[in-house]
């Protein structure tokens, strides 16, 4: 059971922030990535998981991030969104302030397998501002989570400046802040970084639903509510 005031299918970051030492190895590998043109494809080889640089490069450099299962972006163009959140129904660039959620959406094959989607990542914050550390949902069809969905993806590193954050919003004694961002103009990609399904930490905790109710799905998660049975 997790410490928040939440139901336990939210899943909490797996880890404690990196070193010291680690986030030195972070900072001259992306400063080496900058200084060859790190458009291309990274040349990942350090130790950490490609999960925590990702977070060190969204939570600690405030940079943006995309997943994508194309390898070939060359300019992220505004397109018309559907979703019943206004924010999220912008013809815009969509982007994470977070490093692990954009994950999900390189890893998972729309492609070859039909499937509709539920996720999510959000911080609570108490009265006094303090924030708890990030939590997510992921959870796809349940005919395709039977197949095992997954494919080598990309997630690009994009610049925040034209970037704006999704006004955060109640919920009880806290405030829901939610990393999603949007930028009304193009955006060029900074970097991207090849992403495997073995690099996604949640894989195993991925869950399946049931189509039919998919309302009831994304309703528990606006709500705070128990997930739906089965």
């Amino acid at each position: 059971m997790n410490a928040y005031p939440i139901p336990d299918y939210w899943l909490p970051r797996p880890a404690a922030p990196p070193t010291p030492e680690r986030r030195a190895d972070f900072a001259r590998f992306w400063q080496a990535a900058l200084a060859n043109d790190g458009r291309g494809p990274l040349a990942y080889n350090l130790d950490a998981p490609k999960w925590q640089f990702l977070c060190y490069l969204s939570d600690e450099l405030g940079l943006a991030l995309h997943g994508s299962p194309s390898d070939d972006i060359a300019v992220f163009e505004p397109r018309q969104s559907i979703d019943e959140n206004p924010f999220g129904n912008q013809k815009a660039v969509y982007a994470a302030g977070d490093g692990l959620w954009p994950m999900f959406f390189a890893i998972i094959d729309r492609e070859r397998y039909p499937m509709l989607i539920t996720n999510a990542c959000v911080r609570l914050a108490d009265k006094s501002g303090q924030e708890t550390k990030p939590l997510y949902v992921f959870s796809i069809s349940q005919q395709a989570l039977a197949q095992q969905p997954w494919r080598e993806g990309t997630v690009y590193v994009l610049p925040a400046g034209t970037f704006v954050r999704m006004p955060p919003f109640p919920f009880g004694d806290y405030e829901v802040r939610v990393p999603q961002l949007a930028s009304l103009e193009p955006v060029t990609p900074l970097a991207r970084l090849t992403i495997g399904p073995e690099d996604f930490p949640f894989l195993a905790q991925i869950r399946g639903h049931d189509d039919a109710r998919w309302g009831e799905y994304s309703q528990a998660l606006q709500s705070g509510g128990p997930w739906p049975d089965p």
